[in-house]
């Protein structure tokens, strides 16, 4: 072969073979920019999974704060003040409390589920069921509600604010009524009613002696005692799993509503009322915290 036909021949190996070498070159390029933009994407989600974590354990942290007791004292007082301010209007609005009581034992009559009466007179025959009754009524209510208050603020301080503000809620949704509509119950109404607690002759009675005029008679619409009964009962829920402490966050109440009753210091209505009023507390807690912004 010629000198020049084998020259031509070299300089097209060497052109093909440097043409062949740039394109391995760059279609290595992408790869080379993939191999590097993955660590540096796992980086980063590792720096936000981390920032996220950071944050979620400064909220737990704020959640579980406990809150200051005098701050809880405050609230408390606050409450007892309104109270306090309700009772004193009673004697000026007895007669109006008394019509309310009539027309509601008149209504539930008309339905035909009016069990008041023949609760009361059958336990009012059973003088150390009456006896137990009475001491249930006036201590189970203040006695199970606060002890399971200062556990949770105590023990379970990343629930307590929510059941706190429910429990609040509750007793400002019931003295609200207690302003509006002021009721008497049944053991005032005379049509054969008598009024168990004060025929026991209970330590702290309530109803006779000193205390009985710092307590508000006419707040039977709604019954506090089944609103405070409620919500022990999901406090209790909320505690535990087991089984048969569950089964007494239903028992209390139940046991809350035959004491009520039987004693005369209620009608069906104002239970019915009462387990309202913790409903739309509970919802009314849980519908403001929706709608308060999270913490960035």
């Amino acid at each position: 072969m010629p000198r020049a036909a084998r020259t031509r021949d070299n300089i097209a190996c060497l052109a093909a073979t440097s043409a062949s070498e740039s394109s391995a070159a760059v279609a290595q390029q992408p790869l080379a920019g993939v191999a590097v933009a993955a660590p540096v994407g796992r980086l980063g989600a590792h720096a936000g999974a981390a920032a996220r974590e950071r944050e979620g354990s400064g909220a737990r942290a704020l959640a579980s704060a406990r809150p200051r007791w005098w701050g809880e004292l405050v609230v408390v007082a606050f409450i007892a003040v309104v109270y306090d301010t309700i009772t004193n209007l009673a004697p000026a609005r007895e007669a109006l409390a008394l019509r309310h009581g009539r027309s509601i034992l008149d209504f539930e009559r008309s339905l035909g589920i009016a069990p008041e009466l023949t609760l009361n007179r059958w336990l009012s025959a059973h003088h150390t069921l009456g006896a137990i009754a009475s001491y249930y009524y006036d201590n189970a209510h203040f006695v199970v509600t606060l002890g399971l208050l200062a556990w949770l603020w105590w023990k379970r301080a990343d629930i307590y604010r929510p059941l706190r503000n429910a429990l609040v809620a509750i007793n400002l949704l019931g003295l609200l009524v207690f302003w509006l509509f002021p009721v008497a119950p049944p053991r005032m109404l005379g049509a054969g009613f008598s009024d168990v607690v004060a025929a026991s002759h209970t330590f702290g009675s309530w109803h006779t002696g000193s205390l009985a005029t710092d307590a508000d008679q006419l707040a039977a619409m709604p019954s506090l005692h089944l609103a405070w009964a409620a919500w022990c009962g999901l406090v209790v829920w909320r505690l535990s799993a087991r089984r048969w402490l569950r089964a007494l966050a239903f028992l209390y109440p139940a046991l809350t509503t035959l004491a009520v009753l039987g004693t005369g210091n209620h009608y069906l209505l104002d239970v019915l009322a009462g387990i309202a009023t913790f409903a739309a507390a509970v919802a009314l807690v849980a519908l403001v915290a929706a709608r308060r912004p999270r913490a960035a």
